[in-house]
């Protein structure tokens, strides 16, 4: 088994500025070399998560008003309390979606469904510069 590590840099907006990586993670695969494996996408943030979801609008606005009504940005948090940074609903979301994915991939490509991409959502109060690795692993 081979290892192949990749990164992607992205610039955000924060308040759950949604991106679709998965061109990028598709073109991380193709200079791999590797044929079949599993690729893991992992964001190394705690207000940063990364999904799969049909990218589109409608789906995309109703996954940002489920975290807007579970984790509402004014409710408060003792994270914030704590640390005076006004993010603590940003941490809450990232813990319910999670850092990471796994996607399985043959011949090359990715075996995701026809309306399904990888999607990166940055969660904090502010505009940040997001680093999301990339580690292929297979023959």
């Amino acid at each position: 088994m081979s290892v192949y590590t990749g990164r992607i840099h992205l610039s955000t907006r924060g308040h759950s500025d949604m991106h679709d990586i998965t061109a990028q993670v598709q073109e991380i695969v193709r200079r791999s070399g590797l044929r079949a494996g599993v690729v893991t996408i992992f964001a190394p943030s705690s207000t940063s998560g990364i999904t799969t979801i049909e990218f589109e609008s409608g789906a995309l606005a109703d996954l940002k008003r489920l975290f807007d009504e579970l984790a509402p940005e004014d409710r408060p948090y003792q994270h914030n309390l704590r640390w005076g940074d006004g993010n603590g609903y940003a941490h809450v979301r990232s813990a319910l979606l999670g850092p990471s994915l796994s996607v399985p991939f043959a011949d090359g490509k990715l075996l995701l469904g026809t309306w399904q991409q990888i999607t990166f959502i940055d969660f904090d109060n502010r505009p940040r510069q997001r680093e999301i690795i990339v580690q292929v692993m297979g023959e």
